[in-house]
Formats: C-alpha cells, sequence, structure tokens
C-alpha cells in the first residue's frame, strides 16, 4: 500500500473526505516531492474519493509537475492564495476534515477555514505513526547520513588546538562537509569547550579551546532528505579526575540503555535504565533532558524517548540515545548516538569510539 494510498484508507475509516498536508517534510515523504515555500503558502489536497492535488507557489510549478502524476496548481505572489485554493479544487462533501495541527500556524488555520465548510481534526498522530516504522531504503540513507556524521566529528578532532576558538573548529567542520558534497547540517552544529559544554544547548563563541578540559561536538547531516545526529565528549589535555569519572558515568548509562533496547520494552523503561545509573551515583538532577528523541526526515521527530512514555518498542522505529550530565561551573558531558530497533536490539548510525579519548591542543 503506498503511503497516500494509506492516507485515504484512513480518512475513509473515520468517515473523512479530505485531509490537508501542509508541513513540506510529510509533503516530501507522501510524495518525493521537495520544497520549502518560506512564507508562501503550499498545501497537498489528499482525498478520500479522488487523486491528490498539490498547491505550491508558481516558482515551484513546473519542477512540481514534472514529478507528479496527479494535478498541480499554483499562484504568483500577487494573487490570494485562499481564492485560488477554493476555485480551483474540486468540490468537497462531508463535514468531517484533517489537517496537520502541529505544523499549522493561525494564518493558514484561518486561510483554510475561509475554503473549506467542516470540522477539522487533527491528522498529526497518523502521519506521526506512518512516519515512526521505517522502511529499509530510509535506514540506508540514515546509515550514510551516519557516517557523513563520523567524518564530520573526525574534522573537529582533527582541528583540535588550543590557539582555535568553538567556531574557529565548527567552521572547518562545515566547510569539510561541504567539500564531501553535504550542503546543509541537520542543525546548528556545537563546539563546546569546558564550562560552555556544561550548557544542554550551550552556543559556540569565541571562547579558546580549554586546556586540561573537554570538548562536546553535538552534530550531524542531512543526506538525500534524512538526517544525522550523534555527541561526542574528549578530552583535551588531562583533565582531572572527577571530569574523568563524570564521563565514565555518562558512558555507561548510554552503553546501559543502548543494550536494553529491543522490540517490546518501553520507551519509559529505556529512559530509566540510563537514569537510573546517574540517580544511584547521585548526579540524577544534573541529568535534566529526555534520554532521546525520534529521528528521520526531521532532526527531532516522533516518539520521545522519556520518562511517562508508555510507548512500546518496535523493529523499525529510529531513536537518539542521549544520556548528559551538567554540573555548572565544573563539567559537561553528553554522549549520543541513534540508531534503528531489529529484533535483536539497537543498531547505532555512528561509530565513532566513544571510551574518553585525549588530545594535545
Amino acid at each position: 500500500m503506498s503511503k497516500l494510498t494509506q492516507i485515504q484508507t484512513y480518512l475513509n475509516q473515520e468517515g473523512a473526505s479530505l485531509a490537508v498536508i501542509s508541513d513540506p517534510v510529510t509533503v516530501n515523504y507522501l510524495t518525493g516531492f521537495v520544497c520549502d515555500p518560506h512564507e508562501r503558502q503550499m498545501f497537498l489536497f489528499v482525498y478520500a474519493d479522488r487523486e491528490p492535488v498539490l498547491f505550491v507557489p508558481a516558482l515551484e510549478l513546473a519542477k512540481a509537475t514534472s514529478l507528479l502524476n496527479f494535478p498541480v496548481f499554483g499562484y504568483v505572489d500577487s494573487e490570494n492564495p485562499w481564492e485560488k485554493i477554493k476555485s480551483g479544487l474540486p468540490s468537497t462533501t462531508g463535514k468531517k476534515l484533517f489537517a496537520e495541527f502541529d505544523n499549522l500556524n493561525v494564518t493558514k488555520f484561518q486561510g483554510l477555514q475561509t475554503v473549506f465548510e467542516g470540522h477539522f481534526e487533527n491528522l498529526t498522530p497518523f502521519i506521526q505513526r506512518m512516519r515512526l516504522i521505517k522502511y529499509q531504503d530510509e535506514i540506508d540513507k540514515m546509515l550514510i547520513a551516519g557516517q557523513y556524521a563520523d567524518k564530520a566529528v573526525q574534522i573537529g578532532i582533527d582541528n583540535i588546538s588550543l590557539t582555535r576558538t568553538e567556531t574557529d573548529i565548527l567552521a572547518k567542520i562545515e566547510f569539510g562537509m561541504k567539500e564531501q558534497g553535504i550542503n546543509k547540517m541537520s542543525f546548528e552544529t556545537m563546539v563546546l569547550t569546558g564550562d560552555n559544554a556544561a550548557n544542554p544547548h550551550g552556543e559556540p563563541g569565541v571562547n579558546r579551546i580549554e586546556n586540561n578540559a573537554l570538548l562536546l561536538f553535538d552534530l550531524g547531516v542531512m543526506y538525500e532528505g534524512y538526517a544525522s545526529d550523534m555527541t561526542r565528549t574528549v578530552a583535551v589535555g588531562q583533565p582531572d579526575q572527577f571530569k574523568q569519572d563524570i564521563y565514565n558515568l555518562c558512558l555507561e548509562a548510554q552503553l546501559t540503555a543502548q543494550d536494553f533496547v529491543k522490540p517490546g520494552v518501553s520507551a519509559s523503561e529505556v529512559d530509566h535504565a540510563a537514569r537510573q545509573v546517574i540517580e544511584k551515583a547521585g548526579y540524577g538532577e544534573y541529568f535534566n533532558h529526555r534520554l532521546g528523541h525520534g529521528i528521520g526526515m526531521d532532526v527531532h521527530e516522533y516518539p520521545s524517548i522519556m520518562e511517562g512514555n508508555d510507548l512500546v518498542i518496535e523493529e523499525g522505529m529510529c531513536f537518539s540515545i542521549e544520556p548528559g550530565i551538567y554540573i555548572p561551573g565544573k563539567v559537561g558531558v553528553r554522549i549520543e548516538d541513534c540508531g534503528y530497533v531489529t529484533k535483536d536490539g539497537f543498531n547505532a548510525f555512528t561509530q565513532t569510539p566513544k571510551e574518553l579519548r585525549f588530545f594535545e591542543g
């Protein structure tokens, strides 16, 4: 069953006539058409009883028409997109409609309400469930994205120097990726030295790489529409024993959770497997985020691997395992791999070694 047919089957089961797809990533997932409309309007209209229709900005019309085998129409910037949609779509029967609530802003939703009569319900949970279990071709792309992430971390390591700043090394990483044909990172690359790594969402700056401290790399790339995401923390010089102990505790938590993953356990149990390691050592308050997040066409997607989430882990799910310990003013460590679930356990997309490694600046 094709992905679009799955949407149509769901609409018929729910007694709905139409689903409005507004997230460009979902449009890509369902059709293979890649487009960032920016501030303009783009919608995929999936009907229960007829072929879909795609609405795009005029400058994307030729590209979409050449790729897709169903109707495409568009609008120029001087036209009212809502009037153009209303006049260009076939009539809709029934009062029950679906839309991606997690993607719609107020302007889009109000615009759709001027076009359609009926009651909108949330399509996001169904789309999340569709994207939850990855096909083999998706996993293959994520494995390659992971290989590039490994290369990116190695570039960072190769450029460690006490004369360089966080942003110096960040620039080396991103330029090196572009040289290898990767034109987009999956999120803003993080290179954090010393105390700056104790902020889970620290921002790289002009801080020079510290000696006898830890250095954190958090990065990923986009490869053929799929994301990678990894974190490695390394030692520069000879950090004190406390920092090394915190690193090894975080690594124990990460490996414990990774080994725990298998079909049939819950997301909450996976989180607990890592968290209890850190809590038993007395540092639970410093692990202040979920253990992991889903990954695929978005770097962060459904599900959350966290306390209270009873979702059962299934073969084909892809997510991160990334415990962190952040003690302000002292040390910050995070170790992360994303991977996919098999019948036997968890296979990571990234292979960079995780034992604490020491480098001279």
